[in-house]
């Protein structure tokens, strides 16, 4: 197997910029597709050309029967599927690094320009962890709708091309020619058990990857949802708010958010205690 490094490495940071789905779609990625094709496909199908023999002497024959039962290797066709799958991953892993860096560069400007930096900034929090919103949530939304459709085709061709799921440890071959015309020639495979296990493995991870990829695209609906009912609520409370209290909006727009006191009326209670006190010293007097 090829060095799965550099794709782990791009990989591992998309988990800083995906939600707690994704970073478990990620997990099974790596540990149960990556690992385990790196690790066991050697052992599994590093034999299935040198054991795979036909009980024929015909020049050509092994060959013709082998590319016909098998018309591509199974660990290159996960290879293909496991690298088509992470391309749209990859994607919007760009699209999110372009945005961010776009987004802090413009208040690095501002704030080197010696303006007042009023607006927040809209794709990552105080912590520095991404939101995914607005543009960057339709490009996320579409990469988890290109996984899902890449995944069904790869397994749908898969049958395609290689036929029943179960491997089985013979077959005759009638291909013809190299092979004889009329009998043809039986061919065996090698360790048929062990490789349905292992394709029956990989199928299952992909359904796994399948049905991940759909409750993330739920999950991402379902937030924005929550997020623009607490909005909405806010602006209806905000606006009751205003309704009820329009002598504390109009002096808290002109006076700092702080509403002014009623004035006393010049001939209200202070000119009465005047009035009252005057009497008071007449009589002493």
């Amino acid at each position: 197997m090829g060095d799965w490094s550099y794709l782990s490495a791009l990989l591992d940071k998309v988990q800083s910029h995906s939600t707690v789905v994704g970073k478990i779609w990620m997990s099974v990625l790596f540990l149960f597709r990556i690992f385990v094709l790196g690790a066991a496909a050697d052992k599994v199908w590093g034999d299935e050309v040198s054991e795979f023999y036909c009980d024929s002497q015909e020049p050509g024959c092994k060959h013709a029967c082998y590319n016909w039962m098998f018309p591509i290797s199974y660990v290159h066709y996960w290879v293909l599927q496991i690298t088509f799958v992470s391309t749209p991953t990859l994607v919007y892993l760009g699209h999110a690094v372009h945005l961010i860096h776009r987004e802090k560069r413009m208040m690095e400007q501002l704030e080197s320009s010696g303006g007042e930096v009023l607006k927040r900034p809209r794709y990552t929090d105080d912590r520095g962890k991404v939101k995914i919103r607005g543009v960057l949530f339709c490009t996320y939304m579409t990469q988890l709708l290109f996984k899902v459709l890449l995944e069904v085709g790869f397994t749908v061709a898969q049958f395609y091309i290689f036929g029943p799921v179960f491997m089985v440890s013979f077959f005759h071959c009638t291909q013809s020619p190299p092979c004889a015309r009329f009998s043809g020639a039986q061919c065996y495979i090698s360790r048929p058990t062990e490789k349905t296990v292992f394709i029956l493995f990989m199928l299952v991870v992909s359904g796994v990857s399948v049905l991940l990829n759909i409750v993330e695209m739920i999950y991402l609906l379902c937030n924005r949802g929550r997020e623009r009912r607490k909005q909405l609520r806010a602006q209806q409370l905000q606006a009751q708010h205003n309704s009820s209290n329009p002598a504390w909006m109009g002096g808290a727009s002109r006076y700092g958010g702080f509403p002014l006191l009623p004035v006393p009326a010049a001939g209200g209670a202070g000119s009465e205690e005047q009035h009252r006190d005057s009497d008071w010293k007449e009589k002493e007097t």
